[in-house]
């Protein structure tokens, strides 16, 4: 072996230790590489192979005849005099783009396996699309809709995020990490909790509005240790830790349940639920819960009765004790759909979803007063379809009991008629009941 031969070698050992990368991974890619700057000289065979003893270092191009097959029919030995100057440079470039593309590989492979990790990175830029993490050997994209609302990141800052996606790229690894992903609360409990780590705890479910709140559902495969408990922490100290991580994020903590009534109940603490009534077809759960519990129960702007939701997966209809009281009595189900209008006297009148004449206050009063529904049509149609009198044509029969208070009533069909058949005329109260 000549001296240069073993520098040579040498000085690729040494480079294929320090990269990670096999020397024979780097003798392949110098040889194919020779084979391509043998082809460009003049008078180059059209097929040939390229050899480099790994002990001596020495290399050799050797001419190939192939037939039609693709069998080698003859070969001999064409290697160029000057060929160690063309692979030298060769070896040069080579082994710089092999390193390149080994250290690239490494990295995706480091990283390619672990979505739904945790990675820790510092802030190297942020603007409104996207923030860069280091994290050491390669950058994470941390993208405008995998942050937290109203989260700032200041450069040089420490953050955890949860890998969403790894990407392999013509210039290495790109690694998208999220910071609103409820993986990323498992994933910090799994760090505060060594019950989870070992698997004595499980989060079951986790509900999650980024920034907010998060809602998740522990259980134990250990009758003597309590879930909630080993979450929670002493005098919370573990779940403060996360809380702290999510910069003030609010975290509840419940029990899982096998049973839905029981997980719900759990799944809208801090409320007391009073009683779930469960439709299997729907879906949908209905919650009954005492009337000052009932805002406690919805939460802001609805965000517990939400999280529950996500939760459990049924869809959560919360209502209070009087609500529930006052729809299985029937109360206003026999109103018809419409809305409060003005009219062009300034005053207010009903006006019924489906068309029709509206009716003014005075009626409306009257009407709800005695227990009559007010129609979806015109509202001064009987059952029979004869106008009902206007208030100040109040027709009476026997007696002093007005004839028109049900709309049932008026079994002739025909408005204004007294006891005995004969009409009244508007205004004549004085001749109504002499029947």
């Amino acid at each position: 072996m000549s001296t240069q031969n073993f520098e040579f070698l040498d000085a690729l050992g040494q480079i294929a230790r320090d990269k990670g990368i096999s020397v024979e991974t780097l003798l392949d890619a110098l040889a194919n590489a020779l084979v391509a700057a043998y082809k460009r000289r003049p008078g180059a065979a059209e097929e040939a192979v390229v050899t480099i003893d790994p002990e001596s270092g020495e290399i050799r191009v050797y001419g190939q005849e192939l037939d039609e097959e693709g069998a080698v029919i003859r070969e001999w030995d064409d290697t160029p005099d000057d060929f160690g100057r063309i692979a030298a440079q060769t070896a040069k470039q080579v082994i710089l783009q092999r390193i390149r593309e080994a250290e690239r590989d490494l990295k995706y492979e480091e990283y390619a396996g672990r979505e739904g990790d945790i990675v820790t990175g510092i802030v190297q830029q942020t603007d409104n699309r996207y923030t860069l993490l280091d994290l050491g050997k390669v950058e994470a994209l941390l993208p405008q809709a995998e942050q937290v609302p109203y989260e700032r990141y200041e450069h040089g800052a420490r953050l955890k995020a949860y890998i969403v996606e790894v990407r392999k790229t013509t210039k290495g690894p790109q690694i998208v990490v999220s910071r609103s992903h409820p993986g990323l609360v498992k994933r910090l409990f799994e760090l505060e909790v060594p019950e989870i780590s070992s698997g004595v705890v499980e989060i079951r479910a986790a509900a999650r509005e980024p920034g907010h709140r998060t809602k998740i559902a522990v259980w134990s495969n250990d009758p003597n240790v309590d879930p909630v408990g080993a979450c929670v922490g002493a005098r919370g100290s573990r779940v403060r830790m996360v809380t702290n991580e999510l910069r003030g994020e609010r975290i509840d903590v419940v029990p899982f349940a096998d049973d839905p009534v029981d997980f719900i109940q759990a799944a809208l603490q801090p409320a007391r639920v009073r009683e779930v009534r469960l439709d299997d077809e729907t879906g949908t759960a209905t919650v009954v819960v005492s009337d000052y519990q009932l805002s406690l129960a919805i939460g802001k702007e609805g965000q517990n009765a939400r999280l529950a939701a996500r939760l459990t997966g049924w869809r959560v209809d919360i209502k209070s004790e009087t609500q529930l009281a006052e729809e299985e009595a029937g109360y206003g189900e026999e109103w018809a759909e419409g809305e409060w209008v003005e009219n062009e006297k300034g005053e207010m009148v009903w006006q019924p979803a489906e068309g029709g004449e509206a009716v003014s206050a005075a009626e409306w009063s009257r009407v709800a007063a005695g227990g009559e529904p007010v129609a979806s049509g015109p509202a001064a149609q009987t059952a029979e379809g004869a106008e009902e009198p206007k208030p100040d044509e109040t027709v009476h029969g026997n007696g002093d009991e007005p004839a028109a208070t049900h709309a049932a009533d008026a079994s002739d069909g025909a408005a204004g008629a007294q006891a005995d058949g004969s009409p009244t005329e508007p205004g004549t109260g004085d001749e109504a009941g002499e029947g």
